[in-house]
């Protein structure tokens, strides 16, 4: 009877092992799990991306344009993209599909490369300078994505050529320039794909009761920023009785005019019943126009904009100074007779490397101003203020009366005098706001505010938040032949080898998201990947070292092993 057991037992083994592998690989494709060991979380999607990609009704296609034989920078890219939307597909299953193209294959139904169809559409290639066996080549790279749904497509830049194409640029693409296209990588795929299923914008305004500009000088932030995410409207504080709640935001850039109390009580009203405030403000008069020759000197003044009780309630204060920073942009200036132009460093305009501590700054570039001033926090019961953006650690400040000069430039700026480090320049206020207006509101304008249907408010109903920057040119930008340019570039060194763009849009963009913009995307915008390098002399030093341990301890394991295998056998067998 024993025997015939063991007979079975003997036999059933098998069908059990591949039943019991048939049933484990079946429960593998229902359930995934998996164990992200980085400690960046690199392979583990943020809560809000998941939620976006599980709540999907129809296919997302997306299609990224890094296929072919391209430099090992790229191809990390591509490697990365490929990373994230594999993660990506593993929520969203079926309703997530990607592909990768080569920019020189035909689109389907077209005679066009898909490369010139993206040219077209104003997504422009990187040119770099390749190295091959033959020499050096030039070679064009498109690091974008298509984000297909529906109807609609909208395109996802990768990777920005800051270092590429900057001042000094060299052609290659730095480790903290890709590791940061790496880092925000989940965020610009997750926020298209909500741009794309919650079609809908939200309504802001752009004021124009104060002399703001609302010619040239704000093409760029009306057209490619405000116009393409938000429901812009103008504004008048002057004609209008009140600010409608329909309105998420107001926008206020470089103001001229004074603000009256009545003005000031309905931007009081609109925050205290939840409405958001950003606000670029230059409370000194100073252009460079008004230099008309750099050898002249003008004085900066106060512009009187009568703010600074209604922000001083909220927690801020802007300085009437200037800020001047060794780490600046160029202007040109005559430096040995009429004839010779050269450009140097020009300490009003300052360039803010962010410090990357809140989701606003995180992986930004560097951030151009033009006779900014300075802004200090001041005590306010249960706000939070966050420093969003500050100077180098080689600053100094002028106050008011202010002479700017362009004869300081002829001489080296004295390094002595650029001791200040990190002044503020830009905050971002957050809490239950207090009104100013609570115990002084005058009866009239009480009694105004009741005309038409309003009730006054003495404190926030909920948080709210507020970003005040001390630099209305930040957001403005320049003319030249070809009509308006980019903010954040510099018209004096347009077409020379110090023509840059900055961060400028990329700031007021982050801004407005994080005011605005109800997608919860925040954490995946705070991804921040550690930058880990090799040593280059361990590496040089050790290479020897390194190379026989891969080499000689596998085999001296193998060799293990069957030594050990072979003694257990003699000591069974002999047994």
């Amino acid at each position: 009877m024993s025997g015939s057991k063991k007979s079975w037992s003997g036999k059933l083994w098998l069908p059990v092992t591949i039943v019991l592998l048939v049933l484990i690989n079946w429960l593998a494709s229902l359930y995934h799990t998996r164990i992200d060991f980085t400690n960046e979380r690199r392979f583990t999607l943020s809560t809000p991306t998941k939620k976006i990609l599980k709540s999907l009704d129809e296919t997302v296609q997306v299609d990224v344009f890094l296929k072919g034989d391209l430099p090992s920078g790229f191809k990390k890219l591509a490697n990365s993209s490929n990373e994230i939307l594999s993660e990506f597909k593993e929520v969203a299953g079926n309703k997530f599909q990607f592909n990768f193209i080569s920019p020189d294959d035909v689109a389907a139904g077209s005679a066009t490369p898909w490369g010139d169809r993206l040219t077209a559409a104003g997504l422009t290639p990187i040119n770099i300078k390749a190295q091959i066996k033959s020499g050096e080549q030039q070679q064009y790279v498109y690091p974008v994505a298509l984000v297909h749904y529906k109807t609609d497509t909208l395109p996802v830049v990768l990777f920005e050529a800051k270092g590429i194409s900057g001042p000094n640029a060299d052609g290659r693409i730095s480790y903290a320039e890709l590791n940061s296209a790496e880092a925000l990588m989940e965020f610009r795929f997750a926020d298209a794909i909500y741009k794309l299923t919650h079609p809908e914008k939200p309504l802001i305004a752009y004021s124009i009761g104060n002399g703001e500009p609302g010619d040239y000088r704000s093409y760029d932030l009306a057209n490619n920023v405000l116009q393409k995410e938000f429901d812009l409207k103008t504004f008048n504080l002057n004609t209008q009785p009140v600010i409608p709640d329909t309105f998420k935001l107001v926008i206020i850039v470089k103001p001229t005019l004074k603000f009256t109390d009545m003005e000031k009580l309905k931007l009081d009203q609109f925050v205290m019943h939840g409405g958001k405030l950003l606000l670029f403000i230059d409370k000194l008069d100073a252009e460079l126009d008004s230099l008309k020759s750099m050898s002249n000197q003008v004085v900066a003044y106060d512009r009187g904009l009568n703010l600074d009780d209604l922000l001083f309630k909220y927690g801020v204060r802007i300085n009437p100074d200037l800020v001047m920073d060794l780490q600046c942009d160029f202007l040109p200036f005559v430096t040995n007779g009429s004839a010779q132009m050269e450009y140097l460093h020009w300490n009003y305009f300052p360039l803010f490397e962010t410090k990357s501590n809140h989701v606003i700054n995180k992986n930004l570039g560097l951030v151009s101003g033009q006779f900014v001033n300075s802004v200090d926090t001041v005590e306010a019961d249960g706000i939070k203020k966050t420093v969003l953006l500050s100077s180098s650690s080689n600053a100094r400040i002028i106050s008011t009366p202010a002479l700017i000069s362009g004869k300081e430039n002829v001489n080296a700026p004295e390094d002595d005098k650029f001791k200040k480090a990190n002044i503020p320049v830009a905050v971002l206020l957050e809490g239950k706001f207090q009104s100013m207006f609570t115990n002084r509101l005058p009866q009239a304008m009480n009694d105004s505010l009741k005309t038409v249907g309003g009730i006054f408010q003495q404190q926030c109903l909920r948080d709210n938040k507020i970003i005040v920057v001390g630099d209305g040119d930040m957001v403005l930008n320049a003319i030249d032949k070809d009509g308006p340019m980019p903010m954040g570039v510099n018209r004096y060194t347009a077409g020379t080898q110090y023509n840059y763009q900055f961060a400028n849009r990329d700031f007021v963009q982050n801004c407005l998201d994080y005011l605005v913009n109800s997608s919860g995307l925040e954490e995946a915008k705070a991804k921040d990947y550690t930058l880990r390098l090799l040593d280059s002399k361990k590496v040089t030093s050790g290479k020897t070292t390194w190379q026989l341990i891969n080499i000689a301890v596998p085999v001296l394991i193998v060799f293990l092993f069957a030594v050990l295998y072979q003694w257990r056998r003699r000591t069974k067998y002999t047994k």
